[in-house]
């Protein structure tokens, strides 16, 4: 079985780790990396993350032009950069090249560009791809037609660093209904993210929470979407609506 070939569009502190679940897992092949800046250009991925073999080739964004994607084919493209990054692949759009944007935050004329892709090539947009937090935002979903009349307050945490909301707390909020004065934020130490769905009901409480104790977490909700985006038509996927397709698919029957 040909391995699946990753082009790769940022290389910060979560993009190495998600660079690296790439690298270690047989399935995928990382041919190159996009970066910013020229810094480590033309360098190997692979050998800065600790890996003897040489692959994923680092590439600066002025690198790229009309004829990047054809001298450098792959299968699949996965952008942890930023919100500018979708500019650089309007190309590899137009090739039908399948996308995977993980950016948890972009402005608005970029995500625009984003969503004119759709026609030309399946796009994967969810801005925490993690599995677990998709199946907690599902599981939230259901639980709140199950119980319409429960108060629903979320709590956010994240390293001290962190000085905007959680991006996905905004999501569970809008998902839900819930106004922003529903999401409360904690900001101690180094946690990765830990978010939590607070249910009051008369006389109980339900909590459905996450934490990504490592930023591996993206790296392998990335490889699962990269695994169903694969063949898949032209459109507009998020991990929400295939994880909730899941749901279906397994509900079990007593």
């Amino acid at each position: 079985m040909e391995k699946i070939r990753v082009g790769f569009f940022g290389f910060g502190k979560t993009g190495k780790v998600v660079a690296n679940e790439f690298l270690s897992d047989p399935l995928f092949t990382l041919v190159w990396v996009v970066r910013r800046s020229q810094v480590d250009h033309q360098k190997y991925a692979s050998h800065m993350l600790g890996h003897e073999f040489a692959t994923g080739e680092i590439f600066a964004a002025t690198d790229i032009n009309e004829d990047f994607f054809l001298a450098h084919p792959v299968d699949i493209i996965v952008d942890f950069s930023d919100s500018t990054g979708v500019r650089l692949y309007k190309k590899a759009a137009q090739l039908g090249i399948p996308i995977i944007s993980a950016i948890s935050k972009y402005e608005p004329q970029d995500l625009e560009l984003l969503q004119s892709y759709i026609k030309l090539t399946p796009v994967l947009y969810s801005p925490n791809i993690t599995l677990g937090i998709n199946v907690v935002m599902v599981a939230a979903q259901i639980l709140q037609k199950i119980a319409p009349h429960a108060d629903i307050e979320i709590v956010e945490e994240h390293f001290k660093g962190k000085t905007e909301i959680s991006g996905t707390a905004q999501k569970i909020a809008s998902v839900l209904n819930l106004e922003p004065e529903h999401v409360n934020s904690i900001r101690v130490g180094g946690i990765v993210g830990h978010h939590e769905i607070i249910f009051g009901m008369p006389y109980q409480i339900i909590r459905l929470s996450h934490q990504s104790i490592n930023r591996a977490a993206f790296g392998q909700g990335a490889i699962f979407g990269a695994k169903f985006l694969i063949g898949k038509p032209p459109g507009m996927y998020t991990m929400e609506t295939i994880i909730a397709e899941m749901f279906r698919q397994n509900i079990p029957v007593y």
